[in-house]
């Protein structure tokens, strides 16, 4: 019997991936930080204060279309239109809130490995729903939420934490 050889790699075509099992597959990033534990448990309390306060845009549903009511409008849309306008962009943005959320926890969970790319996402994410919430229907929750995601995002980038998501080098 002979022996099985290992075949090399041809030439010109990337290494072939590594198993999800293999060691070699993820750079270990060392222990976790402080910051970036802290951080991760401010993506939870942003995600649920966050969802809270687009729920409790819908709960303030008359007002917000009673005072929309009250601003200029096209005369050609009646009150029945706007008021069922109003009822599903609420809706609308709940749902995307609870989008929102789970993607924060995704993201937040893979910063904690160490994945920098991850931490990128959350900026983008963060700078998003930042403006998003202070744009549309803002309540003390939403500016909760704001403020605990920024401060989650900064915990990301304290120089302390800068060894725990390292550059990947270039191929």
């Amino acid at each position: 019997m002979t022996e099985p050889t290992e075949k090399p790699e041809p030439e010109g075509l990337p290494k072939a991936p590594a198993l999800s099992g293999d060691e070699t597959a993820k750079p270990v990033a060392g222990p976790l930080p402080q910051p970036v534990k802290v951080s991760w448990y401010l993506w939870i309390a942003a995600s649920a204060v966050m969802v809270l306060g687009f729920a409790l845009s819908l709960v303030m549903k008359q007002q917000i279309i009673d005072l929309t009511l009250e601003l200029p409008r096209d005369q050609r849309l009646t009150a029945e239109q706007i008021a069922g306008g109003i009822t599903t962009v609420l809706w609308t943005f709940l749902v995307g809130a609870v989008v929102f959320a789970a993607l924060f926890l995704l993201f937040a969970w893979k910063a904690k490995d160490g994945t920098r790319s991850a931490r990128t996402v959350l900026t983008v994410l963060a700078a998003v729903t930042v403006v998003f919430q202070v744009l549309f229907f803002a309540n003390e929750a939403k500016l909760l939420a704001c403020a605990l995601i920024v401060a989650a995002t900064v915990c990301l980038y304290l120089p302390s934490v800068q060894s725990y998501f390292p550059k990947l080098p270039k191929r």
